[in-house]
């Protein structure tokens, strides 16, 4: 690995780290992050503008690190107390990245995510002119991925029914202009290969014991075992009809196999993906 590649894998390690510690939450980096970049490339932003705002989308949650488990997972409304403390996820992760070399392509993203045009956002209630185009569109992506994905209380919803959440919302909750060309892309299933997904090609599946999320990474084949790490219960990967399938098995998984840990083929990828956009020149 050369510098910058060496700098963007610290950064996505760091942010792996932190959603490996949410069971419900498997692949909701990679999809913010993906959505991103989708968003952003058909908005015509130059590649290198792109590489920074899906990277923005992977790096978004960072400070929540510092949120407890036991809110994070809540399977209940969250206090007005719990909610502060939420709240504060956005200025944990900006202080995270202070000191980081790249810091700058993913600071914006990071502080500003939960910003509203309406100026009621936070961490500042910024005004529109004030709110980044990087966390406009992260914004956008992060809210559409967690109505369509399932929670500890509740299932995700069907794509159309969080579009129209997301129009209803509109220069309000959400910029207008990116909003709208949002729609557009769900509207024509230009967004359906990311929905419900780990990453390309591989779905993510719920759990038979519980229900919360389980992640199969590339390398795992049928006969292979995997483990959710809400319950603990250990899966066996079956392929039937020609579709995967996880079994539960009875058994429960060791302190190790429950680790959580990083999809480092997965970061690898998206690394070499970044650096490559991130040394395009705009044309001119």
């Amino acid at each position: 690995m050369n510098e910058l590649e060496h700098l963007l894998n610290s950064l996505f390690i760091m942010a792996s780290m932190v959603e490996a510690r949410d069971p419900y939450t498997g692949g909701h980096l990679w999809r913010v992050s993906q959505f991103c970049r989708i968003l952003a490339e058909h908005g015509g932003l130059p590649p290198n503008q792109v590489a920074r705002i899906s990277l923005g989308g992977f790096l978004h949650d960072l400070g929540k690190i510092a949120v407890p488990d036991a809110i994070l997972n809540k399977p209940d409304r969250l206090t007005d107390g719990e909610y502060e403390i939420i709240k504060t996820h956005p200025d944990v992760g900006r202080r995270l990245l202070i000191d980081h070399p790249l810091a700058a392509l993913a600071e914006s993203a990071v502080f500003a995510h939960h910003e509203r045009p309406d100026g009621t956002g936070y961490p500042q209630q910024l005004s529109p002119e004030q709110i980044s185009v990087d966390a406009r569109i992260v914004s956008i992506c992060d809210a559409f991925d967690a109505m369509t994905s399932t929670r500890p209380y509740r299932k995700g919803m069907p794509i159309q029914k969080a579009l129209d959440i997301i129009r209803d919302n509109l220069g309000t909750q959400f910029d207008t202009g990116w909003g709208k060309l949002f729609l557009g892309l769900g509207e024509t299933g230009k967004l359906d290969h990311v929905v419900g997904h780990s990453e390309l090609g591989i779905p993510l599946h719920d759990c038979p014991m519980c229900g919360a999320s389980i992640v199969i990474r590339r390398h795992q084949h049928e006969g292979d075992h995997a483990y959710c790490r809400a319950c603990g219960a250990e899966t066996s990967i079956r392929v039937v009809n020609g579709k995967t399938v996880l079994e539960a098995t009875g058994q429960r998984g060791t302190p190790a196999q429950l680790e959580p840990d990083v999809d480092t083929d997965l970061v690898r990828e998206l690394v070499k993906e970044s650096t490559f956009l991130l040394n395009q020149q705009p044309s001119t």
